[in-house]
């Protein structure tokens, strides 16, 4: 039976330049100003580590494909697979672009139109499609399922002369493990389990192709490099994104350098009794950490964190504490301790992030830089 395909932009609240990293609220880090140049002009950073923002006419660019998703009827969307792949796509190509001599700027070369057509089924009258033909069955095991989910272009540009110049691309393809479907217009959701080989044979061959098509555009240069990574979606229902599971490097031409394994894993703290917890040590500490806080503030509605681990270590954790305090004395309070609890129960030497929220939205803010020892805290006020 046929299925009916539709095609939506995720949408949220977006922080200006927010792909270009994260703040780093260390009074030690440094700044540098933005430059300009002719038409072209960048933001500067408060961080060496974060790349500038390029400004154009005025204008930053943003990229009208950004985020586009390819959703099957009414699926519902795990928002922190698009939030992950970004953060995690620019980590992989500080490596081959740093960020002293490369500035970023949101994909400008595909356009939505063509990721739509790239997303969607190859078909009669759709050549250019990445997902394979609909053979028309619909038993999950017999069914060719949808690979490709996502597909997230980031631009990286460098002088040149008076103006500035394309000088590497990285690409993000979102694989899924799990393609959800149904077998008729608003019927129920059934789901084809996608096993890491095909995911791997599958992501391999689209990029194969994606290099290829960049190529041929006119704004491409043969010799710039072209990053792609594979990026394994995490289930609908998951609290955490997915992970990138390989990458390569085309150098010149529509080449493919060698695949390089990436092991990464992502992780919800506390975990629930029939899972086990990536690494026990760390989430022993969480659990410190929980417990020494409700037994301050007993009326805590409740405290969970995203771990992420790389190469088997941690490599950064994110909590979030929800509250029921209003009062701005009981948050300031609240929000020491919170750092202190912190320095002494959660793991060192790797970034952690704390977002202290209500009903009533964020109400604090408590973060570590991988190199520091203390936590910068800050309480949200009002006038």
């Amino acid at each position: 039976m046929k299925k009916f395909l539709t095609l939506t932009l995720l949408a949220g609240a977006a922080v200006l330049l927010a792909a270009c990293g994260k703040l780093n609220f260390d009074s030690g880090s440094s700044s540098t100003s933005g430059t300009k140049t002719g038409s072209y002009q960048t933001t500067g950073t408060v961080d060496n580590s974060m790349y500038q923002g390029v400004i154009k006419n005025g204008r930053y660019q943003t990229s009208s494909a950004r985020g586009l998703t390819l959703q099957q009827n009414d699926q519902g969307e795990n928002n922190f697979n698009i939030k992950s792949m970004e953060s995690g796509l620019e980590n992989l190509a500080k490596a081959q672009f740093p960020t002293d001599k490369y500035s970023f700027e949101e994909g400008q070369l595909l356009s939505t139109a063509t990721a739509k057509s790239w997303l969607k089924r190859e078909s009669k009258d759709n050549k250019d499609g990445l997902n394979p033909v609909d053979n028309g069955k619909t038993d999950p095991d017999t069914r060719n399922p949808i690979y490709l989910q996502q597909i997230l272009e980031q631009d990286f540009m460098v002088q040149d002369g008076n103006s500035m110049k394309l000088g590497g691309i990285a690409i993000a393809l979102g694989m899924n493990k799990v393609d959800y479907y149904t077998k008729t217009e608003y019927g129920a959701q059934y789901q084809t389990e996608i096993s890491d080989e095909a995911i791997k044979k599958q992501g391999e061959a689209i990029a194969a192709k994606v290099v290829a098509r960049l190529r041929a555009m006119s704004k491409v240069p043969n010799n710039i490099p072209i990053i792609v990574g594979i990026y394994k979606n995490a289930e609908q229902d998951s609290l955490v994104g997915g992970v990138y599971t390989e990458q390569t490097t085309s150098k010149t031409g529509t080449n493919l350098g060698d695949w390089k394994k990436l092991d990464q894993q992502n992780e919800v703290l506390p975990v629930v009794s029939d899972h086990k917890a990536i690494n026990s040590t760390v989430a022993n500490d969480f659990s410190n950490f929980t417990n020494q806080v409700k037994g301050f503030f007993p009326t805590l509605a409740g405290i969970t964190a995203q771990a992420h681990y790389e190469g088997g270590n941690l490599a950064g954790m994110n909590i979030t504490v929800n509250t029921q305090f209003y009062g701005l004395t009981e948050i300031q309070s609240f929000t020491q301790y919170i750092s202190t609890a912190a320095s002494k129960y959660l793991p060192s030497g790797v970034p952690i992030e704390i977002t202290i929220q209500s009903t009533q939205g964020m109400q604090a803010f408590v973060s570590r830089s991988s190199g520091d020892k203390g936590f910068y805290t800050h309480v949200f006020g009002s006038y």
